[in-house]
């Protein structure tokens, strides 16, 4: 198996490979460029090449369908910003800002049917068992970005509720890039099944500890300014847990979201979270659902060398600092 900076270069190289049409078509296909070109970790093209190799050597059969994994992921973003109202990613304008709304939705519908072209560029007998997992996996998504929204107009929500929310809309996404690639390296069913387990269960594990970052992280290692949920009103997984923990704080917590967006507002929603001990049950939960991550590869027929890669991979996600 090569190394993650080798899958990931092999990725980026295939992106900028696309010959995707321009001339009359250029107001469609320019902003789909624009979006792949922003770079970023390519983390879940770079699960399915390696579970691509680690059962079967086959990281040249999945790199078309590793591509359609990011291709889809992307398409989720250029939407998201349109129902998020966000005007930068990555430290650019996002593709709405840039171009317009409508630009942004039909480009994005055709990453979406592009993403869907390039996971059917497998063997024959493998095209169904790919296809319902890519399909489940895009449902599941959906289905999180819903409950995102939803969460939106909730004053209660539960930690488990929390929980289903990001196991659909990060968990399965990372949990379909490893089965896919699992399958086309020659996995049995069993086996990608548990590596499903393993992404999907380090997806969640990766959001908690995003979230935690987002409040508690170092600005200049973490890439993005400290504080941003808290400003936006998101409701993380500090946030939930908060709201469960005690009930006159809760209220407090509440009447601190009230303050105008700013470093007031930072600062007195952080305070209550240390009163409470936040960070450290965050820190728990990103342990607990990285265990049940581990538990799954462990229990796959994967020989000890090709588990430590994967775990390898997993602590880059989840210990990360940015």
């Amino acid at each position: 198996m090569k190394s993650i900076d080798e899958y990931r270069i092999e990725i980026e190289k295939t992106i900028q490979s696309l010959d995707l049409p321009g001339g009359k078509l250029e107001t469609l296909y320019s902003p789909i460029k624009y979006a792949l070109s922003a770079g970023g970790k390519r983390i879940r093209p770079v699960l399915t090449l390696m579970a691509a190799d680690a059962f079967g050597e086959k990281s040249q059969e999945a790199i078309k369908p590793a591509l359609g994994l990011e291709m889809f992921h992307n398409f989720t973003l250029l939407h998201d910003d349109v129902m998020d109202k966000s005007d930068m990613r990555r430290g650019r304008m996002t593709v709405h800002k840039k171009y317009d709304e409508n630009t942004a939705i039909l480009s994005g519908d055709t990453m979406l049917t592009l993403a869907t072209e390039y996971i059917s560029m497998v063997e024959d007998k493998l095209l169904r068992n790919i296809l319902d997992c890519f399909n489940g996996m895009a449902i599941k998504v959906y289905e999180g970005q819903q409950l995102d929204i939803d969460f939106e107009k909730e004053t209660k929500i539960a930690t488990s509720d929390y929980i289903e929310m990001i196991q659909c809309k990060t968990g399965a996404l990372l949990g379909a890039c490893a089965k896919i690639g699992a399958l086309i390296g020659g996995a049995t069913e069993k086996d990608a099944d548990k590596m499903y387990e393993f992404g999907m269960q380090t997806g969640v594990a990766f959001q908690i500890q995003d979230d935690w970052l987002d409040t508690f992280g170092d600005s200049s290692t973490f890439g993005k300014t400290i504080g941003g949920d808290i400003n936006n009103g998101k409701k993380t997984y500090l946030y939930v847990s908060a709201l469960e923990a005690d009930s006159q704080t809760a209220e407090a917590l509440k009447e601190a979201f009230q303050i105008p967006a700013g470093d007031v507002r930072v600062k007195t929603v952080t305070r209550l979270y240390e009163k409470l001990g936040i960070a450290e049950s965050a820190k728990k939960a990103v342990n607990h659902y990285s265990s049940l991550a581990l538990k799954a590869l462990n229990s796959t027929s994967l020989s000890d060398d090709k588990k430590e890669v994967f775990r390898k991979l997993a602590e880059k996600l989840i210990g990360r600092k940015k």
